[in-house]
Order: C-alpha cells, then structure tokens, then sequence
C-alpha cells in the first residue's frame, strides 16, 4: 500500500500534514487493535471433571475435546491438573498423556482442588505442591508454572491473598485468570443422568441453553470491558473437561467465531496490561476479573443475563 509520502516534500509547510497522517495511521493501527475480539480458552479438573455418561471414559472425552480443538485449528491450550483425580480414577491418567502429544500445555490446579477461602495457607501451599510431580511427570520441560486457583478463591483476607501472591512468585508461577466464564460445568452432571435415564427429550433443552449461556455471558463481559476501557481486552475463558463439554465444542467453537472471536494462547492473552498482575505476582495486587475491576473503580454493572432454564434441575 502507498501511502504517498513521496510526493509530501518536507519542509515547515508540510510539517501539519506529515503529521495528521501519522496520526491517522496511529488512531487506525489503534481502533484496530482495539476492536479485535480474542478469547483463550483454558480447562480445568484434568483429567477428570464431574459425573460420566453410561458407556463414556475420560479418555473418550479427552479425544473429543483434541478432536474438535484441532479440527478447529485452535493454538495450544492449558489445561489445569487436580492429580487427586488420577488417585481416584487411575483409568483417566492416559488423558494426560494424549493431552500433552497433542501438543497442549498443563498447568496448576492444586492436588485436591482446594479452596484456598477455606484452608490455611500453609495447608493450601503443600496442595500446590503435592500436584507437581504430577506436571513434572506429564508436562516434562513445558511450561507448567502456571496456577489457576480452584473455585477462583484467592484468599479470603487481603493478608492471605498477599502472602500468597508472595509464595507463587517465589515458586515461578504465573496466574491464569479468568474474564470469561458462563459456567459450563452446571451442564455435565445433569447431561449424564439425562443419558442414563434415556431422556433423549431433555438433551436438546441443554444444548440450546448451553449455547444461549455462553452468548449471553460474552456479551455482558465486552459490556463490562467496554465500560472498563472502551475497547475489549483478549479474554481468558474458564472452561471444564466435562462429557457435555466435549459433546458441545465444535458448537461451542462456531457460536464463538461468529460472534467475531478468534481464538489465542493464554501467554497472548496475559500479555495485555490488565493481566500485569497475574503474569507477575511479586507486583502489587490488583483486580485479575472483570468484576472485580467494575467494583474497583465503582462502575454499574451491565444487565447480568439471566438463564431461560435452570439446567441443574433436569433429568432428577
């Protein structure tokens, strides 16, 4: 592309021009950037999360989920690791293993997902470490360090959420926080007691309501960021290896393109400036959430969106 500067001689004259195009190029490089809709995607609970369909395996959702990832042409993923899970259910290990040949990344969840609003720190710390062996074991010399706290709970006194800001940044870990989530894991438990009693009625129910949720949800968040800056921020979505989860992806994946997303890393995510905080602990705390930052600076909230069905109470 010309953009002529060629036939602009400078000299005092055409010093106002020069610079009202390099302004022009800068607002639009800017509104570009601005304007760009990115989301990555990010799973919890490997390899295990909530109840299994009759006839399914983690396994099996675990190739689902790379399937359609990939299929997708998505960019590597992290996915947080509770190692308890293998413990309880030593069949969904090889999850992990295929998870990581198909080149996605693992990260932190703690051992037992423990709530950390609930525990000592000291009890908290020992269950993130207990689940490195884990990653040590899996992800071998990936990048592993990074914490996705369970339940989202950073500590339930500004004391403890400082002191452990402290110890993640004394043992590498970079956080990764979330600004999108629609709550997806509400629809695996009540997807597989729907196929266990053969209610073939009620599952068309929560795939419109899954999708519907997750549409809803995005929508608010941009409100939110917009209000926040006036432009997006690449989002951080929570997402959770459940059966229905893994039935819904490829969906899941074209409601999002067509609302003009397109999807990144987590790194790429974090490198914006809202995620200061959470790439780097040893920095003053800061709101890591979207909500938390409206609350922050005092702003209203945009209209929450309020679900067409409770998907919880289907199929009892």
């Amino acid at each position: 592309m010309r953009l002529g500067w060629e036939s602009t001689k400078l000299n005092v004259h055409n010093i106002p021009v020069i610079i009202s195009r390099i302004l022009f190029i800068a607002l639009a490089a800017s509104t570009l950037s601005a304007s760009a809709q990115q989301i990555a995607f990010t799973w919890d609970d490997l390899p295990a999360h909530s109840a299994l369909p009759p006839g399914e395996t983690r396994v099996d959702i675990g190739h689902k989920l790379i399937a359609a990832m990939k299929a997708a042409q998505m960019p590597p993923v992290y996915g947080f690791v509770n190692s308890i899970a293998i413990e309880r259910e030593p069949a969904s290990a090889p999850m992990l293993n295929e998870w990581r040949n198909a080149g996605l990344f693992l990260g932190n969840h703690t051992w037992s997902h423990m709530n950390l609003n609930s525990s000592s720190l000291a009890d908290w710390e020992a269950d993130l470490l207990k689940d490195e062996p884990t990653l040590e074991k899996y992800a071998g010399t990936s990048d592993w360090h990074w914490l996705r706290y369970p339940f989202l709970a950073e500590g339930d006194t500004p004391e403890k959420r400082a002191d452990t800001r402290k110890f993640l940044a004394a043992h590498g870990y970079r956080i990764a926080a979330v600004t999108m989530s629609f709550g997806d894991y509400m629809w695996n438990e009540p997807y597989a007691r729907c196929v266990a009693k053969n209610n073939t009625a009620a599952i068309p129910q929560l795939e419109t309501t899954y999708l519907e949720s997750a549409s809803t949800d995005a929508d608010f968040r941009r409100a939110m960021a917009k209000s926040l800056f006036g432009h997006d921020i690449p989002y951080v979505l929570l997402m959770h290896v459940g059966a229905f989860d893994a039935r819904m992806l490829p969906r899941l994946l074209d409601l999002y393109r067509s609302k003009g997303f397109t999807f990144i890393t987590l790194k790429e995510a974090e490198n914006d400036p809202f995620y200061a905080g959470s790439i780097d602990p040893s920095l003053p705390d800061q709101p890591d959430s979207l909500e938390g930052a409206m609350h922050a600076r005092g702003l209203p909230f945009p209209p929450r969106p309020k679900p067409t069905l409770d998907p919880t109470s289907l199929c009892r």
